[in-house]
């Protein structure tokens, strides 16, 4: 399969949807995917101007279930010096796709159903928000196969759900439903699988029509939160604030405020 194939890009009505689509594999990760991705962030970054949020889906019912094993398995072959390297290059770039994910200024929001596996989680962490199906199963499963986890889990894991918990989802990989993953924060909603697609797109919708410039300053904003003490966010708390309230949109939402009237945001 192409990497063209093995990910599918639509952008329309100002919402950029990335599917994965490898449904023969559960979509699972390899290096068609990986080069389809990083594609795909080309484009949307090409288009950043256009494009109010990012969905990131699965095909054939299931969102990721982790990486292609096959991979490593034919890595087997090889000598360790030799494989180590290949390796190291291909993760190399998945996290040049987390990267990228979290650097996007527009939300993004992962739309997830089937399994949530493996990369999987990894990649669902770095969205800014997670819808998921009652029936959505989830597991970080890196244990199972004898390696530690990649994608940014163990650094957005700690974040989401704590040090305890985020040890237990790690160490055991035992699975947890979508009610579990929405009391530890993991996920933001969850609807019937009939509803996923119609949720998903009026989160989205409601996404691309609020101010973006300010949105994109409260994303940056809260990503960096964990890293800054009071002082410095304060300080640059009030650097967005000063920089959103010269624009259109805040000109834009004060005078509905006053109007009473529902803002209409993003005037270019």
């Amino acid at each position: 399969m192409s990497s063209q194939d093995a990910v599918l890009l639509k952008i329309e009505n100002d919402i950029a949807t990335l599917t994965l689509n490898r449904p023969e594999r559960m979509n699972a990760l390899d290096d068609a995917m990986v080069t389809g991705l990083l594609a795909a962030l080309d484009q949307i970054e090409n288009e950043i101007k256009n494009i109010g949020a990012v969905i990131i889906t699965g095909s054939g019912g299931t969102f990721m279930a982790g990486g292609d094993v096959k991979f490593f398995h034919q890595l087997g072959a090889i000598p360790a010096n030799e494989a180590q390297p290949q390796i190291r290059a291909m993760i190399d770039r998945v996290h040049e796709i987390i990267t990228r994910l979290v650097n996007l200024p527009c939300p993004v929001i992962a739309s997830a159903s089937g399994a949530v596996a493996g990369f999987g989680l990894s990649l669902l962490n770095a969205c800014d928000m997670a819808l998921a199906t009652d029936e959505t199963v989830f597991t970080l499963a890196y244990c199972h196969i004898g390696t530690s986890p990649d994608g940014g889990a163990t650094h957005s894991l700690v974040r989401l759900v704590g040090m305890k918990k985020a040890k237990e989802i790690a160490l055991l990989g035992d699975r947890f439903d979508a009610n579990e993953a929405l009391r530890l924060g993991l996920i933001n909603q969850v609807v019937e699988g009939s509803e996923l697609e119609k949720a998903t797109a009026k989160l989205a919708m409601r996404l691309a029509a609020g101010p973006r410039a300010a949105l994109a300053k409260t994303k940056a904003l809260l990503n960096s939160a964990p890293e800054r003490d009071l002082h410095s966010q304060l300080a640059a708390e009030a650097e967005a604030f000063a920089e959103c309230a010269i624009s259109p949109d805040f000109r834009e939402g004060v005078r509905a405020f006053v109007e009473k009237r529902k803002p209409v945001f993003n005037s270019k």
